[in-house]
């Protein structure tokens, strides 16, 4: 006992010394100190003195977490699993079986199979589900079972999968798996380039680079860069994409933050691939951090003109910091500026409201920069596309009917109900999605509201003061009215659901490369960064 009261206290100990390693700290070492004390003494009396058995490591895990919910989302611990995630999010590189795989208390789901990698190989498609690998019942595993699919460079591993109910088995042999940055670029026409980069891990200059450079032997005398949906990475990899197009010695971001040595500018450092080249790049609401450093810097430098959605709005600045025991701090050290001086972070979470949300800062509140020839852009919420399209980002109603999974589920049974189909030209029905709307009662999908928890806690207070008689009545006549409000919502929100459709059933027969094959003919984003490039004049307007 006395051995791992030891080994608990001297936790909180090793912690000081990382504390007093850095300058910024100085001033603050005795506050520091005094609560780790506290926090070392607190500590010690709930493990050693609780009435109940207590997990030293569950314990500090919520504190560590508590600790960070205060500050940002992505200011994060990592442990050891975690650390070994992000290296492969960071590099791209790992060993598997190439597929995205969900993970559930007693199955592993086929999400996406890469095209060409050991799961698809082996016969593995979107919708399977794993219940056994090798001799191990999911079901009745304890840890990750996402782990039991993992292994060295040319093993095998059998695995038991349901497909439609019915049960089969297959031999997968895994290898090195390389998660493309640019999992596609083509020609959306004779002069018209189209690249689609969808993360800044450390390849997504270079493999854009390449594409580039493909692009323009192949005839491309423009270009379209699609971000949308790109979640950002390495700030260096982002300096890098835009170099591709802007001259050597450009300043693309500043860096500032509280602590000096993190007080940077990046310039780009390499001889540009073209200058010239007409250049369009796609953002949306899934555009952010090192995504709008691109297509922010790009605006700003007037060296492309942006179209689609108004991006995330993250512009603040990670760094990992190594802990002990393998763990690892990625913590928000500052935030970054385009050229013109604009930072787009769109939520403050230092001053948060009166539910402790971060809130959004407000449009009157923007400041006005300049882009290079003179244009006005302003910061406070992303980046704001020069050509704004009505591409709406998805609603409350929208995201739970994804996050139940009843798209991809229903993606699954119309694949196998139509094993056939060309989707060259395809698109879904009002009879198609009217099936989909019974296919969302069959499976009892149910959406909670925010205003009905609000009516709910209204209800359950008048109940503790004996008021519900007098308010009853008029609580279920809402509750009635948001539920008619839910359904016309569904309806309201048909286009969105129907693309959402469209794009998981075009990959179940053409996976993800020829999804965007699809986008070049039907999307509406693509369609008018093509036209826009198409007529010099309008482009060159946009800059203007």
């Amino acid at each position: 006992m006395k051995k791992i009261l030891k080994k608990r206290i001297l936790i909180p100990f090793f912690a000081i010394t990382i504390f007093i390693t850095g300058s910024a700290f100085q001033n603050d070492f005795f506050e520091i100190a005094k609560q780790i004390e506290i926090f070392t003494t607190l500590y010690k009396e709930i493990n050693m003195n609780y009435v109940d058995e207590t997990n030293p490591a569950e314990l500090m895990d919520t504190a560590i977490k508590s600790m960070l919910k205060d500050l940002d989302p992505y200011t994060q611990f990592y442990n050891e699993q975690d650390v070994e995630a992000e290296k492969i999010r960071r590099t791209g590189d790992y060993t598997g079986i190439g597929a995205n795989v969900r993970t559930m208390k007693d199955k592993l789901i086929i999400i996406e199979p890469y095209k060409d990698y050991p799961a698809d190989k082996a016969g593995l498609k979107a919708g399977d589900e794993i219940i056994k690998v090798e001799n191990t019942v999911i079901a009745n595993y304890k840890d990750d079972a996402g782990d039991l699919l993992k292994g060295t460079n040319g093993s095998q591993v059998n695995v038991t999968y349901l497909r439609q109910g019915k049960e089969f088995t297959t031999k997968i042999t895994r290898s090195e798996i390389e998660i493309d940055a640019v999992p596609h670029f083509s020609l959306v026409d004779d002069k018209t380039g189209y690249i689609v980069l969808n993360k800044f891990n450390n390849k997504a200059s270079q493999q854009t680079g390449y594409a580039l450079r493909d692009l323009k032997a192949q005839g491309a005398e423009r270009i379209i860069l699609d971000l949308r949906g790109n979640p950002g990475g390495l700030l260096l990899e982002a300096v890098n994409v835009v170099n591709l197009f802007v001259p050597k010695g450009q300043l693309v971001v500043t860096t500032k933050s509280k602590v000096k040595k993190y007080n940077r500018s990046y310039y780009t450092q390499k001889e540009p691939i073209d200058t010239n080249i007409p250049l369009v790049v796609l953002i949306n609401g899934g555009s952010a951090s090192a995504s709008e450093i691109v297509s922010g810097s790009l605006q700003d430098l007037d060296r492309a003109v942006i179209v689609g959605s108004r991006s995330f709005g993250k512009g603040l600045v990670q760094r990992p910091k190594p802990l002990s025991y393998g763990t690892q701090l990625k913590i928000t050290i500052s935030r970054y500026y385009t050229p013109s001086g604009r930072c787009i972070q769109a939520l403050d979470y230092w001053h948060r409201d009166e539910n402790g949300n971060a809130v959004r800062i407000e449009k009157d509140k923007y400041n006005e920069f300049k882009t290079k020839n003179g244009r006005k852009v302003f910061d406070g919420g992303g980046v704001l596309p020069d050509e704004t399209l009505n591409v709406n980002e998805n609603t409350a109603i929208t995201n739970a009917i994804q996050n139940d999974f009843l798209i991809f589920d229903y993606a699954t049974d119309y694949y196998y109900k139509h094993p056939n189909l060309n989707v060259t030209d395809f698109e879904l029905s009002d009879a198609d999605f009217n099936n989909f709307k019974t296919y969302l009662k069959t499976n009892d999908f149910t959406y909670v509201t925010e205003t009905e928890k609000a009516l709910e806690d209204v209800l359950k207070s008048a109940e503790k003061e004996n008021l519900d008689d007098n308010i009853q009545k008029d609580y279920n006549t809402l509750i009635s009215n948001l539920n008619n409000s839910k359904a016309l919502a569904i309806d309201e929100n048909k286009d969105d659901l129907l693309t959402l459709l469209t794009d998981e059933i075009v990959k179940r027969y053409v996976y993800r490369e020829g999804l965007y094959d699809y986008y070049k003919v039907h999307n509406l984003e693509i369609k008018k960064a093509a036209s826009i490039l198409s007529n010099p004049g309008t482009y060159n307007g946009y800059l203007k």
